[in-house]
């Protein structure tokens, strides 16, 4: 008799509410092609998860690294476990019935697929925004086994590039030029806790909302890199992403300039 192929959902979480974490885990139960769902508490772990039907890996303290070591535990130990395929969930977003099934059909030919969002308050409500050209959130990865050799790497990337970390791993993939499929449809709510998106639309940051991460600062960090430290990077990153910085860099100066 053929071995059931297994999938997996990883979700780092830290201190979400109960309502916010039941509403991920029953977005991910409820997947038409079921998923093993694993919680990965970053030194916070809430006890009524135990007995939520979730694998619940509880790490000792806090990282303060958007969820990267949680995330990267979690990725592995379903790589260890012997998953076909492992996609990610933010803890304050929950996905379309068919996200599972979608990336499974994506991602055959190819190493990753990639999931599409939607961009949503948190009641819910869409904001109906269009997606930054070239952007991939991590919530929207799906990882075939030809890209399971990267999943380490999430645990790997340094403290300083930790608030771009998703934009770090798409400049990874591209410089390791894996093969990615984009799938058809939105399936990944994101709640957006941005304050300058409410901003944009005139309306007022919602309690909990975060400002705009600066993206230039930690760019300039990474091309300001001596060689040694740029070498050093580029190990615990899979890749020189010298290169990538430089242009993402360039092209953001250059929007700004337009701007004024």
């Amino acid at each position: 008799m053929a071995k059931r192929a297994r999938f997996a959902i990883v979700t780092p979480y830290y201190r979400e509410t109960r309502g916010v974490l039941e509403r991920c885990i029953a977005s991910a139960r409820a997947q038409s092609c079921a998923a093993d769902h694993f919680l990965v508490a970053d030194g916070f772990p809430q006890s009524w998860i135990d007995g939520a039907g979730v694998r619940h890996i509880k790490l000792d303290e806090a990282h303060r690294d958007y969820g990267n070591v949680a995330r990267g535990v979690g990725a592995l130990l379903a790589v260890a476990d012997g998953y076909e395929g492992v996609g990610f969930l933010d803890a304050d977003n929950w996905l379309e019935p068919d996200h599972v099934a979608l990336c499974i059909d994506t991602v055959r030919g190819a190493d990753l697929a990639v999931a599409k969002r939607r961009f949503v308050r948190p009641d819910g409500r869409d904001f109906r925004m269009a997606e930054e050209p070239g952007h991939i959130d991590t919530s929207c990865w799906w990882f075939g086994a030809g890209a399971f050799h990267l999943l380490s790497f999430w645990t790997t990337i340094p403290r300083e590039l930790t608030p771009i970390g998703d934009r770090v791993f798409t400049g990874l993939v591209e410089s390791k030029r894996l093969s990615m499929r984009e799938a058809p449809h939105v399936t990944v709510n994101y709640t957006c806790l941005w304050e300058g998106v409410y901003r944009r639309f005139g309306e007022t940051p919602p309690p909990g909302a975060k400002p705009d991460i600066d993206l230039v600062p930690v760019l300039e960090w990474l091309v300001g890199l001596s060689d040694e430290k740029r070498r050093m990077v580029a190990k615990l990153c899979a890749g020189d992403l010298v290169p990538w910085a430089e242009r993402a860099l360039a092209q953001m100066r250059a929007e700004r300039l337009a701007q004024k």
